[in-house]
């Protein structure tokens, strides 16, 4: 994705990998009839042709505006004990990356975590001297209360436990982490969108700046294919059926109206709209 603006406020995105994932891992009750039925417009930027596996991209959105410059969502991170083989221990160069913004991980004044899960947090924290610390030392990390109330209670072996310990405990254990509810602002620019259901208290974050608008919608949408499915319910999700019946209104709510739309792991151009056709909604770059 090359540099937008939405308005007077400039973003980024920081890729840290693509992978390429098997439908079935990552929905229910998956049938590929549903690519065949939309493959003109999921290939080549969202799927494979020959093999049909999903890009799934993992990056962080940087935004800039004249007071702040604000980290969404922190991707896997290094160093990191997890059960994926992906994601374990990874050794990135995700950090270096910053450079070609002008910015280093010192000049991040809010880190917004969409939600809680390992692949949102990641780079939350590094390790330093075997201690896990905070990776963007003068930022206030903006956290859901929802959320933390919620895996702060997972047990050994639960999704969300290994994650909490290594990369959002040590940033409340710093004073650096603000747990919010939906309510929360940085100044009028930034909003909370409370979109339950992938976890209790999933956020999509809402970007206003001259009449323009955007959002970033976190795990709401895994993959372009629930634009026009929106009822393909994912293996990852807390509350699967509330999940679906969230992004049925999300996606209802932003058809054609031609709000830009910033998700997670969406491959390639990342950057689009919900827009209508004959083959039903379908997310559309720009």
């Amino acid at each position: 994705m090359k540099q937008e603006y939405i308005g007077k406020i400039k973003v980024n995105k920081i890729e840290e990998y693509v992978d390429r994932l098997d439908p079935n891992f990552v929905f229910k009750n998956f049938n590929n009839d549903i690519i065949e039925k939309n493959k003109s417009w999921l290939i080549p930027n969202f799927i494979e042709k020959d093999t049909f596996l999903l890009y799934f991209s993992f990056h962080s959105y940087l935004i800039e505006t004249p007071k702040h410059r604000i980290l969404i969502d922190t991707c896997v991170g290094n160093n990191k004990s997890r059960p994926l083989p992906n994601w374990n221990m990874r050794n990135s160069d995700f950090l270096k990356r910053f450079k070609q913004f002008n910015i280093d991980r010192n000049m991040i004044d809010f880190v917004m975590c969409t939600h809680l899960h390992a692949d949102h947090v990641g780079w939350n924290t590094l390790l330093d001297n075997g201690k896990w610390v905070p990776t963007f030392p003068n930022a206030k990390y903006i956290f859901s209360k929802k959320d933390y109330d919620f895996f702060n209670n997972a047990k050994e072996g639960e999704q969300g436990y290994l994650s909490m310990i290594d990369s959002v405990r040590p940033i409340v254990e710093n004073f650096q982490a603000q747990l919010v509810d939906d309510n929360f602002a940085i100044d009028d620019t930034i909003h909370l969108d409370p979109t339950p259901g992938h976890t209790p208290g999933h956020i999509c974050i809402q970007l206003n700046s001259d009449r323009e608008r955007a959002v970033f919608t976190g795990d709401l949408i895994h993959h372009p294919i629930q634009i026009n499915k929106p009822e393909l319910e994912t293996n990852f999700c807390f509350d699967p059926k509330l999940a679906v019946k969230t992004r049925k209104k999300f996606i209802e709510s932003y058809v054609d109206q031609n709000i830009t739309i910033f998700p997670a792991h969406f491959s390639g151009h990342t950057k689009g709209i919900i827009k209508s056709s004959n083959i039903g909604n379908i997310f559309s770059t720009i």
